[in-house]
């Protein structure tokens, strides 16, 4: 049963604050992408062509590792893009904020800290 004074979704101007905090995250995120993804294409960053024939197997099984550990973080990154994206579209909807499961409001510090969450700190525990 909903109190009188219990509020349903944040107001415009809160929405505004969170908007120009996952506007931020979201730049930096593109930045991280960017530098991952010219990462993988700049080959042999080390210089190391001149090396001696010896190390070449070990160097290609460890440039291989990291390429599939930047492959891995920009995954994660574009994952983390898609989700602040899928957030902006939701404050545009007014319905940010609200947990998914619960119908309650999510806490403005729980949304500070992960500003793309759809689940309140009740939900997200009762998955455990």
């Amino acid at each position: 049963m909903k109190q009188e004074n219990e509020k349903t979704r944040y107001s415009d101007a809160e929405l505004q604050e969170f908007k120009g905090l996952i506007l931020e995250k979201l730049r930096i995120a593109k930045e991280e992408l960017n530098a991952l993804a010219s990462s993988l294409s700049s080959p042999n960053a080390n210089g190391t062509d001149d090396t001696a024939g010896t190390y070449k197997t070990l160097e290609d099984g460890s440039a291989t590792l990291e390429k599939e550990s930047i492959n891995q973080l920009a995954a994660r990154q574009k994952k983390f893009i898609e989700q602040l994206e899928a957030a902006l579209m939701r404050i545009e909807n007014k319905t940010y904020g609200v947990c998914r499961e619960t119908g309650k409001l999510i806490q403005k510090e729980r949304l500070r800290a992960v500003p793309h969450t759809t689940l309140s700190m009740e939900a997200k525990l009762k998955q455990y």
